[in-house]
């Protein structure tokens, strides 16, 4: 069904006016320039003027509207948005709607349908090549024009859109970091370190080693949002050591790394923050041990992968580390962060960055 409120809102009404008014200065500059005497009042009600502004209304109109929706359904989410080759394609399928549509009417009314209309000319012939001409090259200028518009929007859009992404950026940095350096996680530590010291002392002090090593990683990179992959690896190898002599048996963790580790980046801390999301999320014990997945699906990526055996919590998960990690994933590529549950597993996959990257990647503008 048509929606009426929508055809009838201010933005509509305020569009249709505007572009009437451009229908009706270019009729006039070209009605100037074919009659080179002057133009009084009943020239416009004449059979020949009626038409040849009707005709004018309705192919400006009908084309800037056609023209319209196809830049909008280009534009929208997860289309490749307005650069050249799209333009392009814009511009073709347009100028593929109007060419026979021009071309039919002013035939029919230049010739099987003269007399009927009232058309007065003397060659229809150059009249027919002449409107057609016309009419195609003000095509050009209105497609033009509007996908300039439209590109400005565009560019605005992604603007105000890496702005954005640079506030949530830096304000997932602050909770990444709030979050790891929690009392939480160090009374943990803490704990489990002095029960070590009555039971095994050399475990203990590399315990110890592991911890500050683990610490001093976080404090050196608290301003690097993005980190080598062998660091962060590095880092998590200090930190499943410990989750291991925490849990014992209980979590089993295993790496399956086969890329170059130098030449990628990922968000600093985000394996060992979708390490402790599965350690949250489910229960675990010697006879029903929580088994972690870390492995890399050719240079693309890394699949953090475990199996289901839900915790029961008392509020519903806010899902706040994925979202955060999206997040600064969303800052520098358009590659998704792919989050896949089954009834066996739960999955996140995360794209590797190249060593290189420093600016966010979107859609190019023409």
């Amino acid at each position: 069904m048509v929606d009426m409120k929508a055809i009838f809102s201010k933005k509509a009404l305020r569009k249709f006016f505007f572009r009437w008014m451009v229908v009706n200065v270019v009729y006039l500059m070209i009605k100037a320039s074919v009659e080179h005497e002057g133009i009084g009042f009943s020239d416009f009600l004449e059979p020949t003027p009626i038409f040849y502004y009707i005709t004018a209304f309705l192919f400006f109109m009908v084309t800037w509207e056609y023209n319209d929706r196809l830049i909008k359904e280009q534009m929208k989410p997860g289309r490749k948005g307005l650069n050249l080759k799209t333009s392009a394609i814009v511009f073709g399928k347009t100028m593929l709607f109007l060419v026979p549509l021009t071309t039919g009417v002013y035939y029919l009314a230049l010739f099987p349908l003269k007399e009927t209309i009232g058309i007065i000319c003397e060659d229809p012939v150059t009249e027919f090549l002449g409107n057609i001409f016309r009419a195609w090259l003000l095509a050009v200028a209105v497609i033009f024009a509007n996908l300039f518009y439209f590109s400005l929007k565009q560019k605005e859009a992604l603007t105000q859109q890496m702005d954005d992404l640079r506030r949530e950026m830096m304000a997932s940095q602050y909770a990444t970091l709030k979050n790891q350096i929690s009392p939480h996680f160090l009374f943990n530590s803490l704990n489990t370190l002095t029960s070590l010291m009555y039971e095994d002392r050399d475990l203990a002090s590399d315990f110890v080693t592991r911890l500050a090593s683990s610490y001093r990683y976080i404090l050196d990179n608290r301003e690097h949002d993005l980190v080598p992959l062998q660091k962060e690896l590095a880092f998590l190898d200090a930190f499943i050591f410990m989750m291991k002599v925490r849990h014992k048996e209980a979590v089993q963790i295993a790496l399956n790394i086969n890329t170059n580790r130098e030449m990628h980046v990922i968000p600093t801390l985000s394996l060992q923050m979708l390490v402790e999301n599965a350690l949250k999320h489910n229960v675990y014990s010697k006879e029903k041990p929580l088994k972690i997945v870390i492995s890399s699906i050719q240079d693309d990526a890394l699949a953090i992968r475990n199996n289901l055996q839900k915790r029961e919590l008392k509020e519903a998960s806010t899902n706040v580390g994925i979202r955060n990690i999206k997040k600064r994933y969303a800052f520098y590529t358009n590659k998704q962060v792919l989050v896949r549950e089954e009834q066996e597993f739960f999955e996140v996959i995360i794209p590797l960055l190249n060593e290189h990257i420093t600016k966010i990647d979107l859609k190019a503008i023409s």
